[in-house]
C-alpha cells in the first residue's frame, strides 16, 4: 500500500516544484543567480566587507545552498503576489504567456490562497537563516509594488526594485558568510551602491516589455519619456557606475577589463540595436555585466 502511493507523492512534488518554477523562471536569472554571486563572491574576498572572523573559501561553498533557498524563497513571495493580480495576467498574456495563471495552469484565486500560507511559512523560514529584517523589508516592497500597485507608477517602481535588491543581497552576503562574521559598514556602502546601479539601469528590462506595458497602462520611463530618453540614460549610467565601482574598489578601469567590455557591448546595444529580440538580448547582457561588477570586490582578495 505504501510502496503503491510512493509514485502519487513523487508525481505531486514533480508537479509542486513545476509550478514553482513557472512562477519563478522568468526572473531566476535577474534575481536568485546575480544575488546568489553577490553574496557568494563577496563573502569569498571578504576582505573589507565583513567584521568578525572571516570565513574561508569552502564554508561560503558549503553555504551556497542555503544562499540559493534564501533567494528563491523570497523570490516566489514576490512572484506570486505580483503575477496574481488580473493587470498582470493580462500583460503576462502579451510578455510572458507561458507564466502558470495565461496557461490556465492555476488560477488567481488559487495562488491568492496559497499565499495565506507561504507568506507566513516564508517569514519563518527566514527567521531560521537569521535574515527576517531583510525578508520582512522584502515583504513590505511586494505589498507596495503590487497590491498599492507601486509597480505602476514612474521612480516608485524603480525606488521599490532597488530597495529590493539591496535587501536580497544583504541577506545573501550575510548568509555567505556565516554565523560568524557580520556585513561591515564598507558592505553595507557597497550594497547601496549596487542598489544605485540597479535604480538607474534596470529600466533596461522595460524596453523589451513595452507592447505589454502600454495595455497595462504602467508609467515606465521609456513609455513617457521616450526611448531615446531611455536608452539615452542606461547607456550613460552604464558606463557611469562601472567606472564608479572600478573606483570603489581602487582599481584602474584598464586592470578591469572584463566588467569595462562588457559595459561597452551593453551601452552600444541599447543605442544600436532596438528591436524587441535585441532588447532581451540587451537585458541578458545586463545581467551579465552586473556579474562583472560583482567580481570587483574578489578582485581585491
Amino acid at each position: 500500500m505504501v510502496l503503491a502511493k510512493t509514485p502519487n507523492l513523487l508525481l505531486g512534488a514533480v508537479r509542486i516544484f513545476s509550478l514553482i518554477w513557472a512562477f519563478t523562471e522568468s526572473d531566476f536569472a535577474t534575481f536568485v543567480i546575480p544575488n546568489t554571486a553577490f553574496g557568494v563572491l563577496g563573502a569569498t574576498a571578504a576582505t573589507s566587507l565583513s567584521s568578525g572572523t572571516r570565513p574561508n573559501i569552502q564554508g561560503v561553498i558549503q553555504r551556497l545552498p542555503i544562499v540559493i533557498a534564501y533567494n528563491w524563497i523570497n523570490l516566489l513571495s514576490f512572484d506570486l503576489a505580483n503575477q496574481r493580480a488580473s493587470e498582470s495576467v493580462a500583460e503576462d498574456r502579451i510578455n510572458k504567456p507561458w507564466r502558470p495563471i495565461p496557461t490556465g495552469r492555476i488560477t488567481s484565486d488559487q495562488t491568492r490562497r496559497i499565499m495565506l500560507a507561504y507568506v507566513p511559512l516564508a517569514l519563518w523560514l527566514n527567521l531560521y537563516l537569521g535574515t527576517w529584517r531583510q525578508a520582512l523589508i522584502i515583504h513590505i516592497v511586494t505589498w507596495l509594488y503590487n497590491d498599492l500597485r507601486g509597480m505602476d507608477e514612474v521612480f516608485v517602481r524603480e525606488i521599490l526594485i532597488s530597495v529590493g535588491y539591496g535587501m536580497f543581497n544583504s541577506g545573501s552576503l550575510q548568509i555567505a558568510l556565516g554565523s560568524q562574521a557580520k556585513v561591515s559598514g564598507h558592505g553595507v556602502i557597497w550594497i547601496c551602491v549596487v542598489s544605485s546601479v540597479i535604480l538607474t539601469t534596470m529600466q533596461i528590462q522595460d524596453l523589451k516589455d513595452q507592447e505589454g506595458d502600454r495595455l497595462r497602462g504602467r508609467r515606465t520611463i521609456v513609455l513617457l519619456f521616450g526611448e531615446g530618453v531611455s536608452r539615452s540614460s542606461i547607456g550613460f549610467f552604464v558606463c557611469f557606475w562601472t567606472c564608479g565601482c572600478i573606483a570603489f574598489w581602487g582599481f584602474s578601469v584598464w586592470s578591469c577589463f572584463g566588467p569595462v567590455a562588457l559595459a561597452v557591448v551593453v551601452a552600444w546595444r541599447v543605442l544600436k540595436k532596438k528591436n524587441q529580440r535585441d532588447d532581451r538580448r540587451s537585458w541578458q547582457l545586463w545581467c551579465l555585466w552586473l556579474l562583472g561588477l560583482y567580481s570587483l570586490p574578489l578582485m581585491s582578495y
